[in-house]
């Protein structure tokens, strides 16, 4: 969740006080990590996953006030829109059990939501983005009452000085004008967290920065939005375009974006991406905070409000040391939750092996082919060709299962992981890769069927997902 904030409005000085402790602590991140005092411990993983609350004609059900209220759950939170919650995982080291520890947590967790959902009459669906959804569900009324997202609303709509026009061109085309930041709520992810020591904390962003690719594409599950057949995870462009604001005075509307895959790798050092955040991105949300810079109460929130697909963190160790953490924002929520942990351990395994690669070999794909890479597997998933290390373009579904996943495992094995997790996880993943069968696919699978409708499909999208046999599994 977005961390929240106590003022509902703010006045033209808060900006500039903002600024300026954001400048303080900034420059004292700086030198902390110039000093190699931020943390070195081991790698450490978590992740957050968002669903929606939908009701029994498959539809939108913005309850998560009375939701959340009865679930008293620690790791769940809300999420911008009212039919949206988010569900948090506890960190845990990157090794030995961990991938199937954070299963059996998960699933504790899930399980506890999915009845106190059906007392409600209502179901809690992992998936990108919501079949049956209606521009009139995503209207204010229907924004969570949060201080965080009411100015953000009124901070991006001023920015841009003009509505938000969403032009997403896939199998299908959508254009439609809104006036609100609640298309976002129409996108729900699994964001994955990595704590990194320092020294490999910019190798491991520029890893994630290349793995972006294999992991949209494997991990495709949203092709169905307002009723059209778009891309193969259409989050990308509609979260890109939901929040379309940009820099400073003239780049507002330029290339660098609050939502994007980023400008470039971080050349030396994890720092470039908080100068950058400094240097280009106005304050959307000045609150003051009285706390001392050690805090990063100020960078954290502004770091907050830069949605890059692959972001760097800011926390805390237990002992108060600072730490850089990784996350990951590419894959789509869903299917089943046994799928989202399959995800994960690609990730894991993925961005360990070239996070390595990088630091013996250097960089070997240029940024911009990377993020080339990033679209056109996002719109055409696993059917994408994309360039690779040698220069040469491949069958994005070929190179997985010849290159990619044995990267993941090595680098899984690596950190020793359980053999037994790496078997059962990565062997979902592969599965999924060889029968050509994300998410995404199966939802256009069954809409080929004859008679078919978005709300059939989404109830049998929720039958499966119930069953927790991994998506690679299902039938139509």
């Amino acid at each position: 969740m977005g961390q929240e904030i106590n003022a509902k409005g703010f006045k033209t000085d808060d900006f500039a006080h903002f600024h300026q402790k954001l400048t303080l602590e900034t420059h004292y991140l700086n030198e902390l990590i110039e000093q190699e005092k931020l943390s070195a411990s081991p790698l450490t993983a978590g992740f957050e996953i968002e669903a929606w609350l939908i009701d029994e004609n498959m539809r939108a059900a913005p309850n998560n006030v009375a939701f959340l209220q009865k679930l008293k759950d620690p790791l769940a939170f809300p999420e911008l829109a009212k039919f949206n919650i988010e569900l948090n995982s506890v960190p845990q080291r990157l090794t030995k059990t961990v991938l199937s520890t954070l299963h059996k947590d998960l699933t504790v967790v899930w399980e506890k939501a999915c009845l106190q959902a059906k007392e409600m009459d209502n179901h809690l669906l992992i998936i990108g983005t919501l079949p049956t959804l209606k521009p009139a569900d995503m209207t204010l009324r229907n924004m969570s009452e949060m201080n965080r997202y009411q100015v953000l609303n009124e901070q991006i709509l001023k920015a841009r000085g003009k509505p938000i026009n969403l032009d997403i061109i896939g199998v299908e085309h959508l254009r439609l004008d809104h006036y609100d930041v609640m298309l976002e709520s129409a996108t729900t992810s699994l964001q994955l967290h990595t704590q990194v020591p320092l020294h490999l904390a910019h190798h491991y962003y520029n890893a994630s920065i290349i793995a972006s690719a294999a992991m949209v594409a494997s991990c495709a599950n949203a092709p169905y939005l307002l009723a059209k057949n778009l891309w193969h995870e259409s989050r990308i462009p509609l979260f890109e375009q939901a929040i379309e604001t940009g820099g400073y005075g003239g780049a507002i509307h330029g290339p660098l974006k609050r939502v994007s895959f980023g400008t470039a790798y971080a050349r030396s050092s994890i720092m470039e991406c908080f100068t950058e955040n400094l240097q280009h991105f106005p304050v959307l949300l000045p609150e003051l905070f009285s706390d001392s810079v050690e805090k990063f109460e100020h960078l954290r929130l502004h770091n907050g409000t830069i949605w890059r697909w692959n972001r760097p963190l800011i926390g805390f160790d237990e002992d108060n040391t600072p730490h850089i953490r990784i996350e990951h924002r590419t894959p789509s929520a869903g299917p089943t939750i046994i799928d989202s942990i399959a995800n994960a351990a690609f990730y894991y395994g993925l961005s360990t092996n070239l996070c390595a690669h990088l630091v013996d070999y250097a960089i070997l794909l240029a940024f911009t082919q990377a993020k080339d890479n990033f679209y056109q597997a996002a719109r055409f998933g696993l059917d994408s060709q994309i360039v690779w290390f040698d220069g040469e373009k491949h069958p994005l579904q070929k190179l997985i299962l010849s290159d990619l996943l044995p990267r993941a495992r090595k680098g899984l094995q690596s950190l020793h992981i359980d053999a037994q997790d790496i078997a059962t996880y990565l062997g979902i993943m592969e599965q999924r890769i060889a029968n050509k069968q994300t998410g995404s696919q199966w939802q256009r699978q069954f809409m080929q069927q004859a008679d078919a409708s978005l709300h059939d499909m989404t109830q049998a999208y929720l039958e499966q997902q119930y069953s927790e046999v991994p998506v690679s599994q299902w039938k139509i």
